[in-house]
């Protein structure tokens, strides 16, 4: 209800704490702020109003949302055993190959076939489907590999890789699916958890951060840090490192 110039530091500063007083998460009221001030900065860029925006300085709030859910080896058994033998088979290979993927669900459910090179196991995510907006290739290993070499010979005269058999266009969205999934095999994930538990195994296996940053297509380490979720049984083997050394360097001196 004012006019773009009429629009006071007070005023995004009070619209900023009244999304939170709504209940709104701290990530979504930060998003509307960044909106304002994009919007109050290109007004002035194109010189319908004056600058400079003086809402410079609001400071964001504090976003927790760093929350990961991690399958032990007997929820993973269950989980992928529901997988391998639910009647929905599109779905189950969509989710199963998002666990052995790490991709995101967007960029599978858009995966066309003139993105994969099956004989070298590489996709290729297009920039228009990345969150990050760059072009990446994918190296996919043989569970994946398996999956879509079978897909191929259901969908290959289509342009996506999944098919919705009954719209005979690509899925928008497995939700539902996925809940009735891990309802039956007793695991309590969100959808995006399974790029955690991909980028959990590879880190669990050794691989490094490097490696894990380059497969899920982070611009930053600091962004793969959050999915170095180690297990203690890791954890553990690195401590190790330091005594099976001593006991090394104390066999050699006697």
């Amino acid at each position: 209800n004012k006019s773009l110039n009429n629009i006071s530091r007070r005023d995004s500063q009070l619209f900023h704490d009244n999304l939170r007083d709504e209940g709104l998460a701290p990530a979504t009221c930060n998003l509307y702020l960044r909106s304002l001030k994009t919007a109050m900065n290109r007004a002035i860029q194109w010189e319908i109003i004056d600058g400079p925006y003086t809402a410079v300085g609001i400071q964001q709030f504090r976003e927790e949302n760093m929350v990961e859910n991690y399958l032990t080896d007997e929820e993973l058994k269950r989980f992928v055993n529901v997988l391998r033998t639910d009647a929905n088979r599109n779905i189950c290979n969509i989710l199963l190959v998002l666990l052995n993927s790490g991709c995101r669900v967007g960029e599978i459910l858009s995966l066309r076939w003139t993105d994969c090179d099956l004989d070298n196991r590489v996709i290729r995510i297009a920039a228009s489907n990345s969150k990050s907006r760059r072009m990446r290739s994918i190296p996919i290993n043989p569970g994946a590999a398996e999956i879509l070499e079978r897909q191929y010979q259901i969908t290959k005269d289509f342009d996506y890789c999944f098919i919705n058999p009954r719209t005979q266009t690509r899925y928008q969205t497995v939700s539902k699916v996925f809940e009735r999934i891990k309802k039956l095999a007793r695991v309590n994930i969100r959808l995006h958890d399974l790029r955690h538990n991909f980028a959990s195994m590879l880190i669990n296996d050794g691989r490094t951060l490097y490696e894990v940053q380059q497969i899920l297509g982070h611009s930053s380490p600091n962004v793969t840090q959050r999915y170095a979720h180690l297990t203690a049984k890791t954890l553990e083997e690195a401590a190790n490192c330091a005594s099976d050394r001593i006991d090394e360097v104390m066999k050699k001196a006697s």
